[in-house]
């Protein structure tokens, strides 16, 4: 047991640190070859970003470990908003553009509402796959366009931010060692993490969806957490929210569509039977609540941090009850 807690730590660490090359490679790649910030935000940073949920996912579904892999984009997009965006605002409240509360967080409700839709036969096939996929590729050009109309604005949201906070690494040859080290880690890390995590499942006797919701979900977070914990102590509010509402959408169509795709994702027991649908309520739930309390003042206060990380606490708690 004290072995697996020791790989699954290490399989996390590989995960962190190779998504932080590869967007670092990749994104000095690009910037010599004269490509674009808005490019790069839109393309290497967003994907970047995701790439250790998008792994994991992947990895997860090759290895017909299902409910991992929908367990993890479920349970990241939970704690991305009512963990990270609750405690960011506890340290300091959280400010976002308008847009944020206009456009992004009804496109990322949108998604969650229809991921909820094609899961009740508790399958995702390649079709939905193709669908989701087609999503990602669809506001990603709708990223790029607003983004090119407002340049100077936050309109872009979570993808054209932080581009700036990436290291420029002006050698070619560390260029393609980063992204190339990058890309093994990402790799070699999900292995790790997700063998580790199924035999840390087995001594502990809890399920693939319980792994999932929560260790998985939590590990695959650490970036985002630790980015948006160190923005809200610099008090750089525009990093926190729009970063996280577009991480969500990126988890659930780039993802799942792209798990999917590789091999149907199935549901064990049923959607309904498993008390998957309870989670994916739970998901919508707490994607809504930012934007009740943001609607107006465009702030999430420390009043509304810690609904949200209590919010958190008690879906952690129903989780360990049900186990």
């Amino acid at each position: 047991m004290a072995l697996d807690v020791v790989f699954f730590c290490i399989g996390l660490a590989m995960l962190y640190f190779g998504a932080e090359w590869l967007v670092k490679g990749s994104s000095s790649f690009a910037r010599g070859l004269g490509v674009s910030p808005i490019v790069i935000g839109l393309t290497v940073v967003a994907f970047g970003t995701s790439a250790s949920e998008l792994v994991v996912s992947v990895v997860s579904s090759i290895k017909g470990k299902s409910m991992i892999a929908v367990g993890n984009v479920v349970g990241s997009n939970i704690c991305n908003i009512s963990l990270i965006i609750g405690l960011s605002a506890v340290l300091q409240p959280l400010t976002c553009d308008r847009s944020v509360i206009k456009r992004d967080i009804p496109i990322m409700l949108g998604i969650s509402l229809y991921l909820l839709l094609v899961s009740f036969n508790s399958y995702l096939g390649r079709v939905e796959g193709v669908t989701l996929f087609g999503g990602i590729l669809l506001y990603t050009f709708f990223n790029y366009y607003s983004a090119k109309k407002e340049p100077l604005t936050a309109s872009a949201g979570v993808v054209t931010e932080g581009v700036e906070e990436v290291e420029y690494v002006a050698s070619r040859s560390k260029q393609i060692i980063l992204i190339v080290v990058g890309i093994v880690g990402v790799v070699a890390g999900a292995e790790i993490l997700i063998d580790a995590a199924v035999k840390i499942m087995q001594v502990l006797g809890v399920s693939q969806k319980f792994i999932g919701l929560t260790i998985v979900a939590f590990g695959t977070s650490l970036p985002e957490l630790a980015t948006s914990v160190v923005a809200a102590m610099r008090k750089e509010m525009d990093i926190s929210v729009g970063n996280l509402v577009g991480s969500n959408v990126f988890n659930i169509l780039s993802v799942l569509g792209i798990a999917s795709l590789v091999r149907p994702i199935s549901i064990p027991g049923g959607f309904m039977e498993s008390g998957m649908w309870i989670d994916y309520l739970v998901m919508f739930f707490t994607s809504f609540l930012p934007w009740l309390m943001m609607r107006r003042s465009y702030t999430v206060t420390r009043i509304d941090g810690t609904i949200l990380l209590l919010c958190y606490v008690g879906y952690i708690g129903y989780l360990i009850i049900g186990v």
